[in-house]
């Protein structure tokens, strides 16, 4: 039991901050997260002129990244103003993780695909973005299916753009959130769980969502949620199973 009196704690905090590459010229003026663009334009109307602090889609803009949100962040840059817009992955055609019907709906509106570059690092003048340099990606996994990239430094292409807009994945920061606690972490930062249960290492501690899962749909983590909170319900109540008559969603 917790200093507060409780006997059982969900966390679903998600991951929420955007992952970055670490390459030259990421923090120049006019390189934005996914979360970033797609917050201040769809919730706060940063599109708008009378916004205190508006985003404006440069003419060229490059995407960074090739799954679902990085196609909703080239749409809405296209509908924020830019006159081109360009999205740029890692993986190939076949094996880019957007959903075929969005890519085609993309390309329709004249936003091209650009398979098989990853970044190599940004161009600047004066503070602000000029053009993003790409380098060939020669394969994103490696034997054992782990993500490895590898490139031919020698296969380059420069880009010329005003803004650049990465969508390359999202992160969990816990802070000291389990500071003093048994929770054990994955290399990624999620959480490590009962895949049943969503119980960790601190029995009286679940989990569920992204922190868990890693980014996943909405679903997934509601799911969990759900779950999870039978868990709770069993685990407060002494001489409960855990685990019996649970889907095992084998």
């Amino acid at each position: 039991m917790s200093e507060y009196g409780f006997e059982a704690v969900f966390i679903g905090s998600g991951a929420g901050l955007p992952r970055f590459m670490g390459i030259p010229g990421e923090q120049a003026m006019g390189v934005f997260s996914a979360n970033e663009f797609l917050t201040r334009n769809n919730l706060m109307k940063a599109f708008l002129e009378e916004y205190d602090t508006p985003i404006k889609a440069g003419k060229k803009v490059i995407v960074v990244g090739g799954g679902n949100v990085a196609v909703d962040v080239a749409r809405a840059a296209l509908r924020a103003g830019s006159g081109e817009v360009s999205m740029f992955c890692l993986e190939s055609r076949d094996i880019m993780p957007a959903a075929k019907d969005e890519v085609a709906e993309a390309e329709e509106e004249g936003i091209s695909v650009n398979n098989s570059w990853g970044p190599k690092e940004i161009l600047t003048e004066n503070g602000k973005v000029k053009a993003i340099v790409f380098k060939k990606c020669l394969s994103v996994k490696d034997a054992d299916g782990r993500f490895n990239p590898q490139y031919d430094e020698n296969d380059l292409m420069t880009v010329e753009c005003e803004n650049v807009l990465l969508s390359i994945g999202q992160s969990i920061v816990w802070g000291d959130l389990l500071k003093g606690t048994k929770v054990e972490i994955r290399p990624n930062g999620g959480a490590i769980a009962d895949p049943v249960t969503y119980q960790t290492a601190e029995p009286d501690i679940f989990v569920g969502g992204d922190v868990y899962t890693g980014p996943r749909f909405a679903i997934d983590a509601i799911a969990a949620g759900k779950e999870g909170f039978v868990s709770m319900h069993r685990f407060v109540n002494p001489g409960q199973s855990l685990t019996l008559g649970r889907n095992r969603r084998e």
